[in-house]
C-alpha cells in the first residue's frame, strides 16, 4: 500500500531544523577592530572627520638648505663688511638671500627711508638680530644676543674691560645719549675698510648690544627712529 509523501515531507523538514546551530552573536568591539583593520589597509583618502597625524617639519643642514643662519647668525659670518657674502652697500635681496630664512615683509614709509629686516618669528624678547636697509642699500647689522659674535671676538654681556682687552688701542670711547654712565665704544675695521663696529653699555659696564655697519647708519643711536 503507498504511503502519502506529505507525513515524509514534514518528517524531513523537521530533522533538518534540528541539525543546524544557533548563529553566534556578533561582538560589537571585534566587529569594529575588523573595520578599523579594513580601513587602515584600504587605501584611499582620509575621511574629513579623522584627523590626520601631525607630522614634524623636514629638516636641513645650513649647507643644505644655502643658509648661513644656523638658529642664530653661524660663527665668522658677520664681518666689518657685512653679513657672509651680503655686503654692506648690497640689496635687501642680498641679505635675504645670505639669511636663507622669513625676514618678513617690512617697507620702507617712504621711498628710500629706513627700515629693518628681522628674522620671524620674533622671540618674546624682541629680535635677536635685525638688519638695517636705508636708501635701499644694507646698511648695519644690529646685534642684541648674547651667543652671536662680533668681529674680533666681542659679545653682549662683556664687560668694557674684557672689549678694551680684545680690541686693544682701538676702542674709542663716546659717552651714552640716554644714559650717563653708559657708553658707546666704537671700532673700525683694522683692515682700513669702512665698516665700523659699535658696543653699547649702560651703567653696569656691560655690553647691552652691538652694531656693526658703515657710516652714518652704524652711528644712528635709535636705529630708524
Amino acid at each position: 500500500m503507498r504511503q502519502p509523501l506529505l507525513p515524509i515531507l514534514v518528517l524531513a523538514v523537521s530533522l533538518a531544523a534540528c541539525d543546524r546551530q544557533p548563529a553566534a552573536p556578533v561582538d560589537g568591539d571585534a566587529a569594529a577592530d575588523a573595520a578599523t583593520a579594513a580601513g587602515a589597509s584600504a587605501p584611499g583618502d582620509l575621511h574629513a572627520d579623522q584627523p590626520m597625524e601631525e607630522v614634524p617639519p623636514a629638516t636641513a643642514s645650513p649647507e643644505a638648505l644655502g643658509s648661513l643662519r644656523v638658529g642664530s647668525p653661524a660663527e665668522g659670518t658677520i664681518s666689518y663688511d657685512g653679513f657672509g657674502p651680503a655686503r654692506f652697500g648690497g640689496t635687501q635681496e642680498d641679505v635675504r638671500m645670505s639669511w636663507g630664512g622669513d625676514l618678513g615683509d617690512a617697507q620702507p614709509s617712504e621711498p628710500g627711508g629706513c627700515y629693518y629686516l628681522i628674522p620671524q618669528p620674533l622671540t618674546q624678547g624682541g629680535y635677536r638680530v635685525a638688519f638695517m636697509i636705508e636708501g635701499d642699500r644694507f646698511a648695519r647689522m644690529d646685534v642684541r644676543a648674547d651667543d652671536v659674535t662680533a668681529p674680533g671676538g666681542g659679545k653682549a654681556g662683556m664687560t668694557i674691560a674684557e672689549i678694551e682687552a680684545l680690541y686693544g688701542g682701538r676702542v674709542e670711547q663716546r659717552p651714552h645719549k640716554y644714559d650717563p654712565d653708559g657708553r658707546y665704544l666704537r671700532i673700525t675695521d683694522p683692515a682700513g675698510g669702512n665698516g665700523v663696529l659699535v658696543f653699547e653699555t649702560h651703567a653696569e659696564g656691560r655690553v647691552d648690544a652691538w652694531r656693526v655697519g658703515v657710516p652714518p647708519q652704524v652711528d644712528y643711536v635709535e636705529g630708524c627712529s
